[in-house]
């Protein structure tokens, strides 16, 4: 290789271990065309150019090698733009994300189970011991936790649906997420000096006002379904309806008298992938007497 090739490959940062013949593809296409950018290898896919530039840029690309998840090198920072907007959009339309009120609300209903558990027990040792007024107050206390406890399952149970339609968005979501995600790092490793707005989730969140509204008080007399809460089953509706359109879009095929190709939201397909690190096979060793037995057979042999 010309010394000013491996001048190049030096000065932006490449490793060394790369072979020769990539490394030259590499230093040529940046030489030849006059590409000096140190942050970025190669840049973006020439359009508009002579064929020999773009095969020049292709070889490149092919030395070096493929990247971890989706490969966007190729695309102009137009498209990289479009593929970066619709991150918002995408997650515009996610359920709730209520672990933490689902982990708070079965804290509750155990609490609220155990306190009727106790207010019974202390209402029946009243009673064995003639304290009439003290007995009544527990039993009034037990229903009053049975009652919270009640109340407690059933939004709990709520708040699990909702979860499981938030596993729904997130597995049909996920290719175009992480497709804006590429995009996005793929235009800071471009342009190092641009800034650029992070990536913002337009997902709904739950107010400290709307998860205080979870909680009961014991004894209360009464007690309202908060309105965020009965709103959730409509937001079900709705995403699981956005859902089933996704999967209801189909690939046409080029010749209109055959069948769509298949899926075009394909994040429903089976995967069938085996495991990256497995762990080495047990050593199975023999046992005494076989090896004894094996070794009296050579001899006799």
């Amino acid at each position: 290789m010309p010394s000013a090739l491996c001048l190049t490959i030096r000065s932006t940062g490449w490793n060394g271990s790369i072979e020769q013949h990539k490394a030259a593809d590499i230093g040529a296409y940046r030489e030849l065309y006059g590409y000096q950018r140190a942050t970025d290898p190669i840049g973006p896919e020439p359009t508009g150019d002579s064929p020999e530039k773009r095969a020049a840029w292709h070889a490149a690309l092919a030395a070096l090698g493929p990247v971890d998840g989706v490969d966007v090198r190729g695309l102009p920072d137009g498209s990289l733009l479009h593929m970066r907007a619709t991150y918002e959009t995408e997650t515009a339309w996610a359920p709730r994300h209520l672990g933490r009120e689902l982990e708070q609300l079965r804290t509750s209903a155990d609490d609220a189970s155990l306190g009727a558990i106790r207010a019974v027990a202390e209402e029946r040792i009243a009673r064995q011991r003639g304290q009439i007024e003290v007995a009544e107050r527990h039993a009034g206390l037990s229903r009053s936790h049975a009652a919270m406890e009640a109340i407690y399952r059933e939004q709990e149970a709520e708040l699990e649906q909702t979860m499981e339609t938030r596993r729904e968005w997130e597995r049909a979501t996920e290719a175009s997420r992480r497709l804006a995600i590429a995009a996005d790092a793929e235009l800071r490793r471009r342009h190092p000096g641009e800034r650029l707005e992070p990536l913002r989730s337009a997902e709904p969140t739950v107010t400290g006002e709307e998860r205080g509204q979870l909680f009961l008080a014991p004894g209360a007399e009464a007690y309202q379904t908060p309105e965020w809460i009965t709103r959730l089953a409509a937001e079900r509706r709705a995403v699981r309806e956005r859902i089933d359109e996704r999967k209801a879009v189909r690939v046409p095929s080029e010749d209109p008298d055959y069948e769509p190709i298949g899926e075009a939201w394909t994040a429903w397909a089976e995967r069938d992938r085996d495991a990256l690190l497995k762990p080495p096979k047990p050593q199975m060793r023999p046992a005494p007497e076989i090896l004894q037995r094996f070794a009296d057979m050579e001899a006799g042999r």
